[in-house]
């Protein structure tokens, strides 16, 4: 499960600045009645990029200048709302690996860690810094190292904070339940075949 590890995440990040960002704007509610989380990447943020005539509006996401970004900068209680786990999918599936905010909804983080996409609280003050140097700058390349708990960039260094549970599930590749599942496939068939209402033949895993 080595391949699962999120130890370091490097990359250029893009800005999303507003507070309280719910997840109805991440990912606009008509758009759940997809079957898959497949295209859920393409709705990101979707009625704040488009217009009503589909033409794109002024938006980070929209601009050439943050193109290949894989860690988002966002403001306070970030994914406050609904528990949809659309939202998280949407940012994933969009490509983005890391979010560095100064606040998160608790459902949405924990949504966020079943994805394995950290996501990871600096103060106030950091926070400003991150959206100033990222939009004077936005060729500025990022490490966040969650075994150190910093973000590095230039010759700048700063703390990192999250929920150490979840933390250790990233370091160590635990945070996928259905990886897990599998990874003890033996034991889960075990259990099964000692259960009475179980029938042998319907044990697929």
């Amino acid at each position: 499960m080595s391949d699962l590890k999120r130890v370091k995440i490097n990359g250029t990040a893009v800005p999303i600045r507003g507070d309280e960002i719910d997840t109805d704007r991440i990912v606009p509610a008509r758009f759940l009645k997809e079957i898959t989380f497949e295209k859920m990447g393409e709705y990101l943020f979707f009625d704040s990029r488009f217009s009503s005539s589909n033409e794109k509006l002024d938006h980070p996401l929209n601009d050439p200048k943050y193109k290949g970004a894989t860690i988002l900068i966002v403001g306070k209680n970030f994914g406050c709302g609904s528990s949809r786990e659309h939202a998280p999918q949407s940012i994933v599936r969009y490509g983005i690996w890391a979010i560095i905010g100064e606040s998160f909804a608790e459902i949405f983080s924990g949504n966020c860690k079943a994805l394995g996409l950290p996501t990871v609280t600096v103060s106030p003050e950091d926070i400003s810094k991150l959206f100033k140097v990222t939009e004077s700058k936005p060729s500025t390349e990022y490490t966040i190292d969650l075994v150190r708990k910093t973000i590095r960039f230039n010759s700048t260094t700063l703390p990192l904070d999250m929920p150490e549970a979840r933390r250790k599930a990233l370091l160590e590749g635990i945070w996928s339940s259905t990886n897990m599942l599998k990874a003890n496939s033996h034991l889960v068939r075990e259990t099964a075949g000692r259960l009475p209402y179980i029938h042998k033949s319907s044990i697929i895993i």
